[in-house]
């Protein structure tokens, strides 16, 4: 199979998903490298309220834009005592315009703990939940779903991942998503979770 365009603007999650996916032996080309330029437009792509729908509607648009067979995902965080907050929200949760990339990161991690403030540890669960889509030029498409459970901790630990991976604490590991390597994020995390069932959709 050529390689797969992966519609995503951000290098973090490009390449985690590019780690994944070439465990499973697919290849991706990026948005950058198919020559795919940035515009304004894209910005209303994900205007639904659930991360699937937002993943095929970015998906079916960037094939729209290129004629090739379109990877794209949407995820985010869900905290059931935020009434499952900021979930499709969730890069925009702190409402931060102006920021990007790890300053976004910041902002948003700032706001999440700010709401939680007051609320007790066995109140704190979260998971993380991923939408994959994938759309063929002939009209097929492919949607797997995947997540992780965890608590939301008080202050942010670890200097991996990206997000909220510094707060999101993982029980059985002990530690946060910010604390473990790639290749441990990969075996566990939402986003492995719905790209593997992908790649078994697509080669079932």
């Amino acid at each position: 199979m050529s390689p797969l365009l992966l519609a995503t603007r951000s290098d973090d999650k490009a390449r985690e998903i590019r780690r994944i996916l070439d465990r499973v032996g697919i290849d991706v080309v990026s948005l950058a490298d198919a020559g795919v330029q940035p515009s304004p437009e894209e910005d209303a792509i994900e205007a639904f309220h659930t991360f699937r729908e937002n993943a095929i509607a970015k998906a079916r648009y960037f094939l729209a834009r290129c004629g090739r067979p379109t990877l794209a995902d949407d995820s985010g965080l869900v905290v059931p005592a935020l009434q499952g907050e900021p979930g499709v929200r969730s890069r925009r949760f702190s409402g931060r315009t102006d920021l990007l990339g790890h300053d976004l990161d910041i902002a948003n991690n700032r706001t999440l703990l700010d709401r939680l403030h007051d609320t007790p540890v066995d109140r704190r669960n979260a998971h993380y939940l991923c939408a994959a889509a994938l759309i063929m030029p002939d009209g097929r498409s492919f949607v797997a779903l995947g997540s992780v459970s965890g608590i939301i901790t008080t202050e942010p630990a670890g200097d991996e991942g990206f997000g909220y991976d510094p707060l999101f604490f993982i029980p059985h590991l002990r530690r946060t998503l910010g604390q473990v390597d790639a290749a441990t994020k990969d075996g566990i995390s939402h986003r492995a979770h719905a790209f593997r069932a992908l790649a078994g959709c697509v080669a079932g």
